[in-house]
């Protein structure tokens, strides 16, 4: 019964979208139209409370994919991202996949768009929106960089002209941390300073420097933590994983009221209430689901291993701080030794002095022609050690 009551529940988001969506489109008046058969619609279906939808998580691969491809959609999301209008995107097609997935899940797509400047002129960029959901070595990422510096498809050949690369935008979506930094949204930016550190704007778009620099936004997904404040936190919502569906994680539940009135992300949400009744899409999730199951058994053992070493290693520097205190003990005793040889050395000294003077002082008096008795009294010895000393 459960799981016909999510069904029903995400026919119903499909049916109320599509309805929305269709309006929105049009004009004022059809606007406005939609919104009051919404609002019946919402009424009926939940007795006068606020839809939440249920929505399938851009988190995995495939439904980000999918929802990407969509022009409107992509132009949406790269427009909030870039604080920039995007008048037209194209997703890149290649000999190479543009959609990639390793051993380690990172997810990336190519666009060439048409950006507005501020001044109003219109300029083709590239945007290399990449997307990993588990920690990831910094190195993949710039190996992937460099094969859109190296590819020729991103060379600008015009006539009379030298060429050159198109300026690019890297876009990281991170499912986790990236040290500690605490903003959600990084804004990654060059500058071109002179020898004085005052910064050089004329001349900067110069094709030959936009060729050998690019500009980095890195989103680190855990710390949006629900915020809906600005334009590009709106957008992002989709993708907090605040909002997943705590019965399963193929979904996440949205409050439509932080969206009225937005037509650009109306049409997200419906793009994704689309993509919760495409079975296809479905499998690949539950697929995803394997794939990453997998890697946290890897990762466990892994982890397991790293600790049982770090555990071995502590013991190893234990039994080595042991050892390192025992051989300084032994020291500490080899240096008393030699002391008490140095101070037995140095007695010894003393008395060969002594019996150098008393064999000096008896040879003396025996020469006089004193007698050995009166030697050994006169020298306070007794007369065995006299004629002992006597014969040396």
């Amino acid at each position: 019964m459960k799981k016909h009551a999510e069904i029903l529940a995400i026919v119903r988001n499909k049916l109320y979208l599509c309805i929305r969506v269709m309006f929105v489109s049009h004009s004022a008046e059809c606007s406005n139209n939609a919104g009051a058969e919404g609002n019946a619609a919402e009424n009926n279906g939940n007795g006068g409370r606020n839809m939440i939808l249920t929505l399938a998580n851009p988190i995995y691969d495939s439904v980000f994919k999918f929802l990407m491809e969509d022009e409107r959609v992509a132009r949406t999301v790269l427009t909030a991202l870039l604080k920039k209008e995007v008048v037209s995107v194209e997703m890149r097609r290649h000999e190479h996949p543009n959609v990639t997935r390793n051993e380690i899940s990172m997810f990336r797509i190519d666009f060439a768009a048409h950006v507005r400047e501020e001044d109003g002129s219109v300029k083709l960029i590239l945007i290399e929106l990449q997307k990993t959901w588990l920690d990831t070595e910094t190195l993949r990422f710039r190996q992937y960089l460099a094969a859109q510096y190296n590819a020729e498809e991103n060379i600008v050949k015009e006539e009379g002209k030298r060429s050159h690369a198109l300026p690019m935008v890297a876009v990281y979506l991170l499912g986790h941390r990236v040290g500690s930094v605490e903003e959600p949204v990084v804004y990654v930016n060059h500058v071109a300073r002179n020898y004085d550190g005052e910064e050089v704007k004329e001349g900067m778009n110069d094709p030959f420097i936009g060729s050998l620099v690019h500009d980095s936004i890195i989103v680190q997904l855990p710390l949006l933590r629900g915020k809906i404040n600005n334009r590009l936190y709106r957008v992002l919502s989709v993708f907090d994983q605040q909002n997943r569906d705590r019965g399963d994680r193929h979904y996440v539940k949205l409050d439509e009221r932080n969206y009225e009135g937005d037509q650009d992300m109306m049409y997200l949400l419906h793009r994704l209430t689309q993509a919760t009744v495409d079975a296809e899409l479905r499998e690949e999730m539950k697929e995803e689901d394997l794939y990453f199951s997998e890697i946290e058994e890897r990762d466990t053992l892994i982890m397991q291993a790293n600790k049982n070493l770090a555990e071995k290693d502590c013991q190893l520097k234990e039994k080595d701080s042991q050892l390192a205190e025992k051989d300084s003990q032994l020291k500490e005793k080899d240096s008393q030794l030699e002391e008490k040889d140095s101070q037995l050395a140095a007695k010894d000294d003393q008395l060969a002095v002594k019996e150098a003077q008393l064999l000096s002082m008896a040879k003396a008096m025996q020469q006089s022609g004193m007698r050995l008795e009166t030697i050994a009294t006169a020298m306070q010895l007794p007369l065995e050690e006299v004629t002992k000393l006597l014969e040396m």
